[in-house]
């Protein structure tokens, strides 16, 4: 008896291949290596691995976390699959099934059809988190721009809006101090969002996507009117913070340290005389007071709504700068209707329309003026920093037409460049250009458009004829009381000058 079990077990030694330490097969993190840049996403519930845990890893780099493992034995375990396709009676009559019903043949999924990294594209791969090295601070305060060098950055671009400029470099400047310095010190700094007011075409959201090609951090632009509450068609409040997140490769640690510029606000204000629910408008500024002061919100990867297939990831507000702008239609007149609000009667009597002229009009405005524009207090008050952009006259259209570096006349002259012809423009044309802007009143757009026009027919013409060597827009082609000068190529020749 004793002599049989011994060979019995001999037999099951032979029969089970030993485990090798650290084989892949045995162990729940087989098939990839812990180096990799990206974390796991469940294949059923779509939670990243530092979320859902241990992984357990199938074939094609599928990966499967414990709870959904778990769920699907206990599914499969009630039904005897195995027992019936092992059965050729069982698996004849399926066959003979679909064929009278005209239905397809009838196959359990093969994990190993399916190709690629579970079905997750690289844009909704959530990247691991760098293990801190201890007593060192993520940022170095020596390497953040000072706030005058920001400014003089802004200013090759930026025509005008001194103020602003001011603002907003030492506000990104302080921001990332705040940040450096977190770990570091017992006192905590607190954030200071921006609400910038400004003119539509005054140059608001071109500051910010200045300020984000010049600055090395990640920085979303996001617009407030697709934003709706919770449950309704549009965009979720979180999904800015996704936009941030992708603008930071998916790296939550470095979108934690992000810019968030919010355009439009103005279109998220109360409505007014309105009996139908507001979705757009109060209930989504509500939505943000916790993103503005600091949340830990889910946000999913790669797309702006959560759905089932989308993973999600964790991130923290606490650090994010927030800032918002908007042009805030019809403000000028609240700011009006309290200025004048002092005795009309009488010697000292201030007059009705004593700031309808005032161009400087939104400087003086309140956080007052703001919540009867529409905006809740609780919103109001977690942007402490609020100043205004001036409107923009006509030596500053001037200036924005020839001084910045990606000016439009020198984007035009470019073009006119790869067809070797010189353009030049008089500055009494620059002055004809900037008197129609201002009749149209929609700030620094209305350049482009009224030169898009009178440079159609030029750039139509100039191709036709490879004589011409320079053209001078003058200010009577722009008044449509004459033509350009179009100097041809014989009469440079020589002139080295000519096509430089």
């Amino acid at each position: 008896m004793s002599d049989r079990m011994d060979r019995d077990d001999e037999d099951r030694k032979e029969q089970t291949p030993e485990k090798k330490e650290g084989d892949a097969s045995t162990t729940a993190n087989a098939g990839k290596s812990d180096n990799s840049e990206y974390e796991d996403v469940c294949f059923v519930c779509r939670r990243p691995e530092s979320k859902a845990g241990r992984m357990f890893k199938l074939p094609n780099h599928i990966c499967v976390c414990d709870d959904c493992m778990h769920k699907t034995m206990e599914t499969v375990s009630q039904f005897d699959y195995q027992g019936m396709l092992n059965n050729p009676d069982v698996q004849k009559e399926m066959d003979e099934f679909s064929r009278k019903n005209g239905f397809p043949s009838i196959s359990f999924v093969n994990l190993a059809d399916l190709q690629g990294d579970g079905g997750i594209p690289n844009k909704q791969k959530i990247k691991r988190k760098k293990q801190k090295e201890q007593g060192q601070p993520a940022l170095d305060i020596r390497n953040i721009p000072a706030p005058h060098k920001i400014k003089a950055s802004l200013d090759e671009y930026v025509v005008g809006q001194e103020h602003a400029k001011k603002v907003i470099s030492v506000a990104v400047y302080n921001h990332y101090k705040r940040v450096a310095t977190n770990s570091m010190d017992s006192i905590e700094i607190e954030k200071s969002n921006m609400l910038m007011i400004g003119p539509t075409g005054c140059g608001k959201t071109y500051l910010v996507k200045t300020l984000a090609r010049l600055l090395d951090v990640p920085l979303a632009i996001a617009d407030a009117t697709s934003l709706t509450e919770a449950g309704y068609i549009g965009d979720d409040i979180e999904s800015v913070v996704s936009k941030l997140l992708a603008a930071a490769d998916n790296d939550v640690e470095r979108a934690e340290q992000g810019i968030i510029f919010i355009d439009e606000i103005d279109k998220i204000a109360k409505k007014k005389e309105t009996h139908s629910r507001d979705v757009s408008g109060e209930s989504v500024q509500q939505g943000m007071l916790k993103l503005l002061e600091g949340a830990e919100v889910e946000v999913p990867v790669g797309a702006n709504s959560k759905n089932a297939m989308v993973p999600l990831a964790t991130v923290n507000t606490r650090n994010i700068l927030f800032i918002c702008g908007g042009a805030f239609p019809d403000l000028e007149d609240i700011i009006k209707e309290r200025l004048s609000k002092s005795a009309s009667i009488g010697f000292g009597a201030e007059l009705k329309d004593k700031y309808d002229k005032d161009k400087t009009i939104l400087s003086k405005v309140t956080v007052e003026d703001i919540r009867k524009f529409g905006m809740i207090p609780e919103f109001i008050g977690r942007l402490p920093i609020i100043f205004t952009l001036e409107g923009l006259n006509k030596e500053m259209m001037v200036k924005i037409l020839k001084e910045p570096k990606n000016a439009i006349l020198k984007q035009y002259q470019k073009l006119l460049e790869l067809d070797e012809v010189r353009l030049l423009f008089t500055d009494e044309a620059l002055e004809a250009i900037a008197e129609k802007a201002m009749k149209r009143d929609t700030g620094a757009r209305a350049l482009r458009s009224i030169i898009e026009e009178f440079m159609l027919d030029i750039m139509y013409e100039i191709p036709k004829d490879d004589n011409i060597g320079t053209v001078t827009i003058t200010r009577e082609y722009i008044e449509g009381t004459g033509g350009p000068i179009i100097d041809i190529r014989s009469n440079l020749i020589g002139d080295a000058s000519a096509l430089q």
